[in-house]
């Protein structure tokens, strides 16, 4: 059974029953932001949590050891090479001592349910892939979503996905997807995917009464937040940077895990580097959201 080795400082507050936000490994490592954009996300990303009257804790496997919160000393390791860890990849991460496997939000979803932290603060979700009917290929991230008792905070999910079937997916799985202060499904870089959510909230408290008041304590709730307006790149240039790379996917025979870098690659190439600061932009504030929440459910 999986059993998260805590840092100090996470393991005093859960005891001390003070709100802690899980955060995830990937977008810090050379797999996520570009040096030194990376770094500078982790350190805004804290920040935020910590001005928001909540632990930041990071989670990783570190030398085959599954980690929440890590220690300043620590953050160098997480900014390097590193292999990529969903929730299935836990286990063998672990049993084979890894140095390094960052891990996804499905892995970080899984860590934070099993160390008893309620809130998860990522950038954007995996999801249901475009042609999904013939490849079967969804995110994993959406069954942790349902499977672990976590309010997970994020920008939507990434605009190549097949929106649509994603919250789909969502519904069907008994998943409450709550729109942020804004009434549409946000697609990562952009504020709407013009697809409605379910719900509106417009403060912490009332995602932390949904949280109290699930029928199943084995799932979660996802918040959407729309990436700041100021942030926003623009949606027809997306779409056709996007359509352009998925076509060469399926003529270059990438698949699978491989396609999110792939497209994310080619997006940051078209906006000439401005889809970083824009990524900065929207993880720095799902952080504080996040720790808003993580406050509401702490003091409920």
């Amino acid at each position: 059974m999986l059993t998260p080795v805590l840092s100090s400082e996470v393991s005093g507050a859960l005891a001390d029953r003070r709100p802690v936000v899980a955060m995830e490994s990937t977008i810090y490592s050379h797999l996520g932001l570009p040096s030194p954009a990376n770094a500078d996300a982790l350190e805004r990303c804290s920040a935020a949590i910590r001005a928001g009257g909540a632990v930041p804790a990071v989670s990783a496997v570190l030398d085959g050891v599954a980690r929440l919160g890590l220690s300043d000393a620590e953050h160098e390791r997480i900014l390097g090479p590193a292999r990529k860890i969903a929730e299935r990849d836990l286990p063998v991460a672990i049993a084979q001592r890894w140095e390094f496997g960052a891990t996804t939000v499905s892995a970080s979803v899984s860590i934070a349910a099993a160390a008893g932290v309620s809130v998860f603060a990522t950038g954007g979700l995996g999801g249901v892939h475009r042609g999904a009917e013939v490849t079967g290929d969804v995110s994993a991230d959406l069954d942790a979503l349902a499977r672990h008792h976590v309010v997970t905070v994020s920008a939507g999910a990434k605009a190549f996905l097949d929106l649509p079937r994603t919250l789909e997916y969502l519904e069907t799985a008994g998943v409450p997807v709550l729109g942020w202060r804004h009434d549409w499904f946000p697609a990562f870089y952009t504020r709407s995917s013009g697809l409605p959510v379910a719900h509106r909230v417009e403060a912490a408290a009332e995602v932390a009464g949904t949280f109290a008041n699930m029928a199943r304590t084995d799932g979660g709730v996802l918040v959407t937040v729309p990436i700041p307006e100021a942030a926003e790149l623009d949606a027809a240039e997306l779409d056709a940077v996007i359509d352009a790379a998925l076509g060469d996917c399926v003529e270059a025979g990438i698949e699978g895990a491989g396609v999110t870098p792939f497209v994310l690659a080619r997006i940051a190439t078209a906006t000439e580097g401005r889809s970083v600061p824009a990524n900065l932009a929207l993880a720095e504030n799902n952080a504080a959201v996040a720790a808003e929440i993580a406050v509401a459910i702490a003091g409920a």
